[in-house]
């Protein structure tokens, strides 16, 4: 199979679960500001619940899997980026980005059996981090600087 005739489609495919994965990212932790001022047992409480499991498995989780799945044959397509050093650097903002995820993912767990010990204030500051990591992918994807 000659994946280079499919590139334009798979480029497009990675671009749009980059995308909905992002946003997530970037939404997921404004629920929890939210979600932390409530009290457990509430009925507020249920509904960011309800809320944050059906965005991690509706959207999160499978934009992510489309995202690796898609970059990965991206990179098969075109071998030779990997002598980018750019593209090393992408990778690894990728795998801190995953990371957050998985930390995203155990956070809603804890809200989930109510043993949040997290203040709106850690979790605004941590809604900071997926657009930084965000703007510096995409710097590098564009620019390829090295």
């Amino acid at each position: 199979m000659d994946l280079m005739s499919y590139y334009p489609w798979l480029k497009a495919a990675h671009l749009v679960a980059v995308m909905v994965w992002m946003v997530g990212l970037l939404y997921l932790p404004r629920i929890f500001v939210h979600h932390a001022r409530v009290q457990p047992g509430s009925e507020a409480d249920d509904q960011f619940k309800m809320m944050e499991r059906g965005l991690l498995r509706v959207a999160l989780n499978p934009a992510m899997i489309a995202a690796f799945l898609t970059g990965i044959l991206l990179i098969v397509a075109q071998m030779h980026l990997l002598k980018g050093g750019w593209l090393h650097t992408k990778l690894l903002l990728v795998v801190l980005m995953a990371g957050l995820h998985g930390m995203m993912s155990k956070y809603r767990k804890d809200f989930a059996r109510g043993q949040n010990l997290r203040t709106e204030g850690f979790y605004k500051g941590l809604n900071k981090i997926p657009g930084i990591l965000m703007a510096l992918a995409v710097l590098l994807a564009v620019l390829k600087p090295f």
